[in-house]
């Protein structure tokens, strides 16, 4: 494939080469197992919602099977006397909260589980 690529208002024609294959991913075929009777066990994947910073949980918003949208405050963290405010980075179920009020956390420890296929 040739291609006019200007540079410094300097015109140039080049020729690339471009891979047109497809990259397949592995398949994986579950209908087989079944047929013959194995038993295949799917897991729900569930997603953490994570600390962005080290410091105390001063308040949850958020409770166990509640519903929760992007851009909800489910939690407050204080730090060096500073409140910092969590919103909710996507929707789903609460399945299961990590922290309380008082906790101590550092960043990337895990408050909150989610379930975001519901």
């Amino acid at each position: 494939m040739k291609l006019k690529v200007t540079v410094n208002q300097i015109p140039y024609e080049v020729e690339v080469e471009v891979d047109d294959t497809p990259e397949m991913l592995p398949i994986i075929s579950i209908g087989d197992a079944l047929e013959r009777g194995k038993v295949v066990e799917v897991k729900k994947v569930l997603s953490k919602i994570e600390s962005p910073l080290a410091g105390s949980v001063r308040r949850l918003f958020v409770e166990v099977d509640q519903i929760i949208v992007p851009g909800q405050l489910i939690a407050v963290l204080e730090a060096m006397k500073m409140e910092t405010e969590m919103k909710a980075p996507f929707s789903g179920k609460i399945t299961k909260i990590f922290v309380e009020p008082g906790d101590a956390v550092q960043g990337g420890d895990p408050m909150f589980e989610v379930d975001p296929e519901v």
